[in-house]
């Protein structure tokens, strides 16, 4: 099927140093000064599964008092609000060697490091610091807004391994930082050039040392234990279609089994670095959808690409890369710092009336590019949704949304007189076709160029005026109230239902998230909720918190615990339970995670989860287990990977599904051999 060889940027800071993520904010008592505080090392912490669980993200100086300096110079409501984006954990770019040691205005990496030591401020809870390796040679081989420092030869590769990557090494294996989480993005850009643009001659000189240049990154990270890698996957937009997608697993197994530790030697990976790909489009579920005759991912924004957003291309690249030979425990990542789409051109309910694809897509679209393949400086793009860890619940492969690039940096700048060097892409009056005879403006922002890095006052008004979700009224808002009351209204052996008093917050109360046993099991916008599938005669205990639309989060409410009965089967009587639990809910479609538990006293080799719908759900897409429906019956089976289960042991699936009316959680029935 035709497309277009898509690519975005995500620029690094030129001259910008940017601090690193973690899922919470934290505001640390060495917010502004750049001297390096005086913290004593802590203990290393064991190498976990989900590094942004339970911890708090390094905000960066630099970036805080850029933002800080443009709320003061803006002032009054807007200003109020672009000051909160301060409170949020942003990335550290390493992109040039310079970077490494930093200069007279900006924090080089081992002075982030000692912040980051000082916001722990001696607690227990651990700070995730995140950095971005990014200097191949022939950085960027498919643009030239961020080409790097280093030629596209064996002497660039060696000056990259030695003075660029050992450095970086030497001082994230410092023993006083074993205690800090490093999440590392590694080469953003790199791997899915190499997958699509081979037919640039620069690129194709440039892969052979993106792939040793990451497989040497690798091998040098993973060996320090508190360190965790993730690669770059592109974006929806760039390898969404199966043809560029089955090839970039393979290219991505290639290059993690020449490393010395293999497939473990990556902890996941991260997708729409610096780029404007919504999370999801709520009112284009469907993408063979019938419209005129033709299916909605025939249009030509999408050109037969069938990953309309984030979410739908991160969960089809999990199960990608699995089938590959990576194990089931990899993380996915999303940088929402530019991809909220909010303001007032934001659709807020279907618009069914159109009848034709392109239309239809125009008119429903939240990504209001005129051009999916636009990636510079985009005009009307918003800051997306908060750095979090487990957005999707436990079950999901997505275990975090992260602000990698910091909000108000410019991508890039255009040729003109005073800069000679610029990207034509960044050009407001330029246009780019998309391979099939279709051109389109660049959808960058007029009036201003600025070079890659470099603040850009005209870029950050508009991304915290475009925030989705919105930020507070006020900039003093500090999130919404505790929920109160929380009660047990009724058990059974497999359920517990749950009801609480509604919290109240200046910017308005979004939803609730209800935790089981400490991990969130679901997402509702009702003060009450019945948890399913549970295992008989157990103990759980809850806890409930609430979120506003600025995406700020409340402290929990008061546990309450529960007891299930003995009676009944609690989901099937053959060896397992199936516990079913709504991850995030937008009216016309949800996720939903299902926790499958061996209650046998001898080991599984399969299990099968059936339940039949109460409405119209319909699943459109499946992780973990594979999925079938007729009906309102709807089938799931384990995979290979995952059918084998221990006595007590606990696996989960997911999935995605469209809905109109109710969506009533259903009556599981689990089966196991």
């Amino acid at each position: 099927m035709p497309h277009p060889v898509l690519r975005r940027l995500r620029t690094a800071a030129a001259a910008t140093l940017l601090g690193a993520t973690g899922l919470l904010p934290s505001i640390g008592a060495a917010a502004s000064a750049h001297a390096a505080p005086a913290t004593p090392a802590r203990a290393a912490a064991d190498h976990v599964a989900n590094p942004f669980a339970g911890a708090t993200g390094y905000l960066n100086p630099d970036y805080a008092a850029e933002v800080k300096a443009q709320a003061s110079a803006d002032g009054g409501s807007l200003g109020a609000l672009e000051s909160q984006v301060a409170a949020n954990p942003t990335a550290v770019w390493m992109d040039h060697i310079g970077a490494i040691a930093g200069d007279a205005t900006h924090l080089g990496l081992q002075a982030h490091l000692d912040h980051a030591l000082a916001q722990q401020q001696g607690g227990t809870t651990p700070v995730v610091f995140q950095v971005v390796v990014y200097d191949l040679p022939g950085r960027d081989c498919a643009a030239i807004a961020s080409n790097g420092e280093l030629p596209a030869t064996a002497a660039g590769l060696t000056t990259y391994e030695t003075q660029y990557v050992d450095p970086i090494a030497a001082v994230l294996a410092n023993p006083k930082y074993a205690g800090i989480r490093i999440a590392a993005v590694i080469e953003p850009d790199s791997l899915p050039n190499a997958v699509t643009n081979q037919s640039k001659p620069a690129c194709a000189t440039a892969t052979p040392f993106y792939e040793s240049g990451v497989e040497y990154t690798l091998d040098k990270l993973h060996a320090i234990p508190n360190v965790y890698d993730y690669l770059d996957i592109g974006h929806a937009g760039w390898l969404g279609w199966s043809n560029n997608m089955v090839p970039a697993g393979k290219e991505y197994a290639k290059v993690a089994q020449a490393t010395t530790a293999g497939f473990a030697s990556v902890d996941g990976f991260i997708s729409d670095t610096a780029n404007t790909t919504p999370l999801a489009e709520p009112f284009l579920t469907n993408p063979d959808l019938t419209v005129g005759g033709q299916p909605l991912k025939s249009a030509d924004f999408y050109q037969y690409n069938p990953a309309f957003d984030e979410y739908h291309y991160d969960t089809a690249m999990y199960s990608t890369l699995v089938s590959n030979g990576f194990p089931s425990s990899i993380g996915m990542l999303v940088d929402t710092s530019r991809n909220g789409w909010g303001g007032s051109a934001r659709p807020t309910a279907l618009n069914s009336s159109p009848t034709t694809v392109d239309a239809y897509v125009a008119a429903n679209k939240v990504d209001q590019k005129p051009f999916r393949g636009d990636w510079c400086n985009i005009n009307g793009a918003g800051i997306g949704a908060r750095p979090q860890s487990l957005p999707y619940g436990a079950g999901n492969p997505i275990i975090a949304f992260l602000w990698v690039k910091p909000p108000g940096e410019s991508d890039g700048d255009y040729p003109d007189a005073s800069h000679p060097h610029g990207d034509p892409h960044c050009d407001p009056n330029g246009t780019q076709s998309d391979g099939n005879g279709n051109t389109y403006p660049t959808d960058a922002i007029p009036g201003s160029n600025i070079p890659a890095g470099q603040w850009f006052p005209v870029q950050f008004r508009q991304l915290v005026q475009n925030a989705y979700p919105a930020f507070g009224s006020t900039g003093g808002n500090t999130g919404p109230t505790a929920p109160g009351g929380l009660t047990v209204t009724g058990t059974t052996s497999s359920s517990v239902s749950l009801s609480w008093t509604a919290s109240t917050d200046p910017a308005g109360v979004t939803g609730y998230a209800v935790y089981r046993n400490g991990t969130k099991v679901a997402t509702v916008t009702t003060t009450s909720y019945t948890d399913t599938g549970l295992s008989p005669a157990t103990a759980y205990q809850y806890t409930v918190t609430a979120q506003d639309a600025a995406g700020n989060v409340s402290p929990a409410s008061a546990a309450v615990s529960a007891t299930t009965t003995a009676s009944g089967g609690g989901g099937g009587t053959s060896g397992c339970s199936a516990a079913y639990a709504v991850g995030n809910d937008w009216g016309s479609g949800f996720t939903a995670n299902v926790s499958v538990t061996n209650t046998g006293a001898t080991a599984t080799k399969s299990w099968t989860v059936t339940w039949s719908w109460g409405s119209t759900q319909q699943v459109t897409n499946s992780w973990n287990a594979t999925t079938a429906q007729s009906g309102t019956a709807v089938t799931a089976a384990s995979q290979a990977y995952n059918g084998a289960l221990a006595p007590n042991a606990t696996t989960s699936f997911g999935f995605q599904a469209t809905y109109s009316g109710g969506n009533t959680a259903p009556s599981l029935t689990c089966t196991a051999s």
